[in-house]
């Protein structure tokens, strides 16, 4: 009896990886699940692979978010975390910390995110996705990722935070700079650009947080310093964090998720002819399943954020040692076979789907709620007021961000016929 040979490792991190990555995460999850790596930076992580490890380990309170327990220097010069939030002294946030500070924080932050204010912020959601659609209707031609997914979800986070009308085109200009995705004409882009604009977004929540202070409005901020006043102790860093990281959480994985999303549909026609046909007849229960599906096929973060190990454990069989960093790949655990079926093929009407996307355990997205809105309205409306809606490039010619943690295209050109 012959053994069959191991394919070899695919190489990751590559061009070409970023375009697929899931024929590489199925090589894993069936070779090399619990695999420990190189990243670009240098940093060298755990990466988990299977559904069932990435549960645990998403859940496992050994691994701590703070990354204190892992290299001083790693950490220091950015190689872990996001890029200029401890230049800029904005790591007192949920995606850093552990109980009892997360537990404190999110409790304060859950009060001013209720899902009835999210019920509430519907039809401001809905007047943003009309008046961009508005913007391109009429052309015929559009790159829907600048001038739809990327605007959507800023003005609506700036809304929700109350940063108010004349400020959030700074804060459309910023986030494009942390994304080093900028408008055509701007420079955001240029080296040292994401530690520059993170420090002006951390400057400018300060004053607005002292501006806010003698005047309370209905907004997320105003309702972070009441919950503060009211007993609950929130330093002026910590509520500047806290703005900070539902901006960055809030704003990017929704532009990923509509983008993705889209990108998706327009590669599956019989799946979106479906949803239009749904849509068409005001049934808007495969737009609620198909947003989960989308989620799961080809989500918006690629890899959770960054853990790092307190003491010794075990995931899938491997020993991890202390403060070595665990990177749980939510991309390859959404298409495990051994927990969806048909996992490469995207089902809109999937009802088994208890996919990662946004995360589980108590870092589970507190945003999540707004993201589905959005997701829903952007995708739900664009599809109904632009019924022909084609993709205008060859998806090989199409860009993906560079990165680790968010999966997302630089671009998406599309035509349709013009609105009249």
């Amino acid at each position: 009896m012959s053994d069959t040979p191991v394919p070899a490792r695919p190489e990751l991190f590559t061009w070409e990886f970023a375009a697929d990555p899931y024929p590489a995460y199925a090589w894993l999850r069936e070779h090399a699940p619990v695999h420990r790596t190189t990243l670009p930076s240098g940093v060298e992580a755990w990466l988990v692979t299977r559904y069932a490890d990435a549960r645990q380990a998403l859940a496992d309170s050994r691994l701590s978010k703070n990354p204190a327990h892992h290299s001083e220097q790693a950490h220091r010069t950015g190689r872990v975390g996001i890029p200029g939030e401890r230049q800029a002294d904005l790591m007192t946030h949920l995606l850093n910390i552990d109980p009892p500070d997360h537990t404190r924080l999110r409790r304060l932050v859950s009060k001013a995110f209720t899902p009835r204010r999210v019920a509430e912020f519907e039809p401001r959601v809905q007047q943003l996705t009309d008046r961009l659609i508005d913007s391109f209707a009429g052309r015929g031609e559009a790159d829907l990722i600048h001038e739809f997914a990327f605007p959507l979800p800023i003005y609506a986070i700036c809304d929700l935070l109350g940063v108010p009308a004349e400020d959030q085109d700074d804060f459309r200009d910023w986030a494009g700079m942390m994304l080093r995705h900028t408008k055509p004409g701007h420079h955001g882009g240029q080296r040292g650009g994401v530690g520059r604009a993170v420090k002006k977004m951390r400057a400018y929540l300060l004053e607005l947080i002292h501006r806010k202070r003698a005047d309370l409005g209905d907004d997320l901020i105003s309702g972070l310093i009441r919950a503060s006043d009211h007993g609950e102790h929130l330093t002026e860093n910590e509520a500047a964090a806290m703005a900070f990281i539902l901006l960055f959480a809030g704003f990017e994985t929704t532009v990923n998720l509509i983008g993705n999303g889209l990108y998706a549909l327009l590669r599956n026609p019989g799946q979106r002819e479906l949803l239009q046909a749904a849509l068409g007849r005001g049934d808007g229960a495969l737009l609620e399943t198909g947003i989960e599906e989308l989620l799961r096929y080809d989500g918006p973060v690629e890899l959770a954020t960054w853990r790092f190990a307190t003491r010794p454990l075990s995931i899938g069989g491997v020993d991890i040692p202390v403060g070595d960093p665990v990177l749980v790949v939510l991309a390859a655990a959404d298409r495990d076979p051994a927990r969806f079926a048909d996992e490469n093929t995207l089902d809109l009407a999937r009802k088994d789907n208890p996919h990662l996307g946004f995360g589980h355990g108590i870092h589970y997205c507190i945003g999540a709620p707004l993201a589905r809105l959005e997701g829903r309205s952007a995708i739900g409306t664009l599809l109904t007021r632009l019924p022909d809606l084609h993709l205008a490039a060859d998806p090989s010619e199409l860009r993906w961000r560079g990165g680790l943690i968010m999966r997302g295209l630089r671009e998406l050109p599309v035509g349709f016929t013009p609105a009249s």
